[in-house]
């Protein structure tokens, strides 16, 4: 009887922890092609969360940073982190002055990196744009949507 016992107990034991899920995480990486910009405009990336809440009740979120990087690679302005929740929108600017160029124009790349952990709804959409610095007038923009089965270049529902 006690043997029966204990060998139910481990059954439990086992379809317990087989059930049990665990959560990963992984970063993602979108690059923009290179834009160019002239002295008197600003390059912006912008973030939106297209998720809802799961099932479970889980708040969608995404978190993650906005970069910039010159025409040989290097870093430029200051790295931007965020975590948007369902329908927030970031925006990360860089105005020329800050691209660190030497002439009237610079070649810039804009990338956003995505941490994504899998129990956190998140589908980002993401874009680009360039556009006057006085009057805001856009000069370039560049769009990549979510879709609902797993965030375009972004996330997972």
């Amino acid at each position: 009887m006690f043997v029966k016992r204990s060998v139910l107990a481990l059954i439990a034991v086992a379809v317990s922890a087989s059930a049990q899920t665990s959560t990963t995480t992984h970063t993602q990486n979108f690059q923009f092609p290179p834009v160019g910009i002239a002295s008197t405009e600003t390059i912006q990336i912008n973030v939106v969360n297209h998720a809802t809440a799961s099932s479970s009740g889980t708040a969608a979120s995404c978190a993650g940073t906005i970069t910039f990087t010159n025409a040989s690679g290097a870093v430029i302005g200051t790295a931007t982190s965020f975590t948007v929740a369902s329908g927030q929108v970031l925006s990360a600017s860089l105005p020329f002055s800050k691209a660190g160029a030497s002439g009237a124009r610079a070649e810039i790349v804009g990338s956003v990196q995505l941490t994504l952990s899998s129990s956190t709804p998140c589908a980002l959409a993401n874009s680009l744009e360039t556009f006057d610095t006085s009057s805001g007038v856009t000069h370039v923009f560049l769009g990549a949507s979510s879709s609902d089965h797993g965030g375009g270049p972004f996330g997972h529902q």
